[in-house]
């Protein structure tokens, strides 16, 4: 097998297997319905148990913000392929056993299956399962919002407007010049002098 034949096959994901989630900290993102990847690995390795097979490693419970509890699995994915069982396919999940609600404390007694599903969904993904959903929108439940960056004046500023800037907050041309290895302030890019204002005013706060 070619190194991403498996993966090609299964990294996209049917319409009817995806769900955006609505609400929450998760909002926008995308859910995988779980039966499809139960389906996936069936049709490729075959029945559960005899073509692949899951190992539950441990689980345990951690306490999180104002005394929430969270349920963790963490579990061994093994497939068969060319009559021969892969190695171990790790994967940890989690789920919530015990949240703060608006109307109070909830306990959920499923939440160890969803800590399953949630880390069978991770040792899938090592496989290539569903990659679509995780790579081309370049967006899961582990990503840090990027923050929008934050427009510089100074790189409105013409060449004329940086060198009038350069003498308003006195700064010594020639020191700069030394200081980024040139030989007069004429061959100071306009990059370089942006660069001078920014440190001169960082110096001053």
């Amino acid at each position: 097998m070619d190194n991403l034949e498996l993966y090609e096959k299964v990294r996209s994901v049917p319409e009817e297997a995806k769900k955006t989630i609505t609400g929450g900290r998760l909002k926008d993102m995308t859910d995988i319905n779980p039966m499809w990847r139960i389906k996936t690995l069936t049709e490729r390795f075959g029945i559960c148990g005899f073509g692949w097979k899951t190992e539950i490693v441990r689980s345990w419970l951690d306490t999180g913000a104002k005394g929430e509890i969270i349920a963790n699995m963490q579990i061994n994915l093994y497939v068969k392929y060319n009559c021969e069982w892969s190695e171990a396919i790790p994967g940890i999940g989690g789920s919530m056993a015990v949240a703060n609600e608006s109307k109070g404390a909830y306990t959920d007694d499923e939440c160890y299956k969803k800590a399953y599903t949630d880390a069978l969904s991770v040792a899938c993904k090592a496989l290539g399962i569903g990659a679509d959903v995780y790579f081309a929108k370049d967006k899961t439940k582990y990503d840090v919002k990027e923050q929008p960056k934050k427009e510089d004046p100074l790189d409105k500023l013409n060449r004329d407007d940086l060198l009038v800037e350069v003498a308003a907050l006195e700064i010594d041309v020639d020191g700069l010049a030394k200081f980024f290895k040139v030989e007069s302030v004429d061959e100071l890019t306009d990059d370089q002098l942006r660069e001078g204002i920014r440190i001169k005013r960082a110096h001053r706060k």
